[in-house]
């Protein structure tokens, strides 16, 4: 779905390298601008994007994304962005109530956790929608796989594409085709979440593994060496840029040390954690927010920081509220 990303200003689906963040709060700029448009350089590294990846970016602190996060979509959280001081403490203090599960009026880490990662699986949710709307050129609620193709590539089958292009293709009509649950030739709105967001779901990552297998290991011994790794773009790189990347693999993806990627190293190289994201972002808000640093958050300590902990995607505060109960029940 490569193709798709890059003309779909509203995906966030892409391919990178993950980058372990470490957040640093720094005042956030006048004028919010949200948009989702990637770089085509990084789409090509051969990693699915992760849902922080601008949320630190050369050590500025970016709120675009914490706002986003608060309403599960970019509209929403344009609106948040003049939310009075007030009105932001109204809000917050609402959701600390629904976040609170053993309501004794303050946040621990493990409810912080699960509301972030609520937030993540609304905000896939609220995406998938958006790209399914846009594909079901007939608004029949179902997109074929020839609305789709014709929305991500802006092509027919006659028409002629590069060698790129026809494997992009190719991997997605696999992944398509998996996704259709009753094989009845569309995707429905539940079916497209996952062939949308497959880096989100257990079911896809097989295909994941066999597409990047596919793409990257020449010799077909199931496994990726470094050369494999960088691919032909490293013909065009200075020294520099081949050290920072064997770097990356030695330190970051190679976890047993054996000069390959395994399938567990490659999964985990190319699809981010959720988990450790959300992880990331907890203790982003402690750091920040934990005032008497008793590792757990009171009320008071969060309503007076609130505007640290609103820029978050702790507070996806509408689609919360409306789904509170599902949530409680999930847990």
């Amino acid at each position: 779905m490569l193709h798709y990303i890059i003309h779909n200003k509203a995906s966030i689906l892409a391919l990178i390298v993950i980058s372990h963040l470490t957040f640093e709060v720094t005042p956030a700029s006048p004028a919010h601008i949200h948009s989702h448009q990637l770089n085509k350089e990084r789409i090509e590294d051969g990693a699915y994007i992760a849902r922080d990846h601008d949320h630190l970016v050369d050590g500025e602190h970016h709120s675009e994304f914490d706002h986003e996060a608060i309403l599960g979509s970019v509209k929403d959280a344009e609106e948040f962005d003049h939310l009075s001081p007030e009105e932001a403490k109204r809000r917050l203090r609402i959701l600390l109530g629904k976040m609170d599960l053993n309501k004794d009026q303050h946040i621990d880490r493990n409810e912080l956790r699960a509301w972030i990662l609520r937030s993540f699986k609304m905000l896939t949710e609220e995406e998938s929608a958006d790209r399914f709307e846009d594909a079901d050129e007939n608004d029949d609620g179902k997109v074929t796989w020839e609305e789709y193709k014709l929305d991500a590539y802006g092509a027919n089958d006659e028409d002629i594409h590069s060698s790129e292009e026809n494997n992009l293709i190719k991997n997605d009509k696999v992944m398509f085709e998996f996704a259709d649950k009753n094989k009845d030739g569309s995707l429905d709105k539940v079916e497209f979440v996952p062939f949308s967001h497959p880096e989100e779901h257990p079911e896809m990552l097989p295909l994941i593994l066999k597409n990047t297998l596919e793409d990257k290991d020449i010799n077909g011994d199931g496994e990726i060496d470094f050369q494999e790794f960088i691919g032909e773009k490293a013909r065009d790189q200075d020294k520099e840029w081949l050290i920072s990347e064997k770097s990356k693999f030695d330190h970051e993806f190679d976890k047993d040390n054996d000069g390959k990627l395994n399938a567990n190293e490659i999964l985990s190289w190319v699809v981010p954690s959720s988990s450790e994201i959300a992880e990331e972002e907890v203790n982003h808000l402690f750091m920040s927010t934990d005032d008497n640093h008793d590792d757990i958050l009171s009320f008071d300590e969060i309503l007076e920081n609130h505007e640290i902990f609103v820029g978050s995607e702790a507070t996806d505060y509408g689609e919360h509220l409306q789904n509170i109960h599902a949530f409680q029940d999930e847990l």
